[in-house]
């Protein structure tokens, strides 16, 4: 019997890479999309392929439309899909305290509060099966945040603890949990996050300059990889046999995040403020103090 999986996100990045990929490796797949038209281009690209890919649009934040979405699903499947990856994500660039209440929320909806939601809706049929698979993308953001990556990293970082949370609560029922951590990819979140940058800030000139540059870097998609390698390591949490609870895709996400996470907040605070341009003139010289002492600093100077 072919195996169905549900992948949201899939009108573009990672979510459309695995879509097309599994389609391929023989899965019965449903794709969802935040709008029409890029279900639309979706469907048109596998029926080109000879795919068999059902693609739709779904507001992943609604929950009477995804409640009719798996009914649909449950019509053309023993009572649910076999898999979910939950790719649908959003990102926003920008201070803290300049990203507005609407934004943060729906950032949160989006990136944390939805894959709950998909799962949710998906446990009934796999418990009653006593198998399946839930994969949730996620970032290393969440281990590692940036400055101007508050509201994102925060979503990211309660999507990855309520991952752990469910993957332990759900051991022994044959239903795995699997969370992958991606690092930069040229998808659309970096489009949303250049759009986020787009905007003047409301609070400092200084943060103005900063959006400028992150935009200007962000916008330059040859400097990422593309989408195909997460896709990759999805379809390879899918069919392993015991997956991993966790995949990280990525140089960054697999050594840089993990290793400024590790640094005391006196080093690693000032090198990302540098990094992004928010730092004055004198903040090298202070840097380059902090490292020089850094073998002689107390316990309560270093992380806790």
């Amino acid at each position: 019997m072919t195996a169905s999986v549900l992948v949201t996100g899939a009108g573009n990045g990672i979510g459309q890479a695995t879509a097309l990929r599994l389609a391929q490796a023989g899965y019965q797949v449903f794709a969802t999309a935040r709008t029409q038209d890029e279900a639309d281009g979706l469907s048109m690209r596998a029926r080109a392929e000879g795919l068999d890919l059902r693609a739709t649009a779904l507001d992943v934040s609604d929950p009477t439309a995804c409640e009719a979405a798996f009914e649909n699903i449950a019509d053309l499947t023993a009572g649910g899909p076999d898999a979910v990856v939950n790719a649908e994500a959003f990102a926003v660039a920008r201070a803290v305290e300049d990203v507005t209440e609407d934004t943060a929320h729906h950032c949160m909806e989006i990136n944390t509060f939805a894959a709950v939601r998909i799962a949710r809706l998906a446990l009934p049929a796999m418990r009653h099966r006593g198998r399946g698979r839930i994969v949730n993308l996620s970032s290393a953001a969440g281990r590692s945040v940036l400055p101007l990556g508050g509201w994102y990293g925060a979503s990211r970082a309660a999507s990855a603890a309520l991952t752990h949370a469910l993957r332990m609560e759900l051991a022994g029922s044959g239903v795995r949990v699997v969370l992958i951590e991606h690092g930069f990819h040229a998808t659309g979140l970096l489009e949303d996050a250049v759009r986020s940058l787009t905007p003047p800030s409301d609070i400092s000139t200084r943060f103005t300059d900063c959006y400028r540059n992150a935009a200007e870097a962000l916008s330059d998609p040859t400097r990422f990889g593309g989408p195909e390698r997460a896709a990759a390591i999805v379809h390879r949490a899918l069919v392993a046999r015991r997956p991993r609870a966790r995949y990280t895709v990525g140089m960054d996400a697999r050594m840089a995040a993990p290793l400024i996470a590790c640094l005391p907040y006196a080093i690693s605070d000032p090198l990302k403020r540098l990094v992004l341009g928010l730092s004055g003139p004198k903040a090298a010289a202070r840097l380059m103090s902090t490292l020089g002492r850094f073998p002689q600093c107390s316990k309560e100077e270093s992380r806790p």
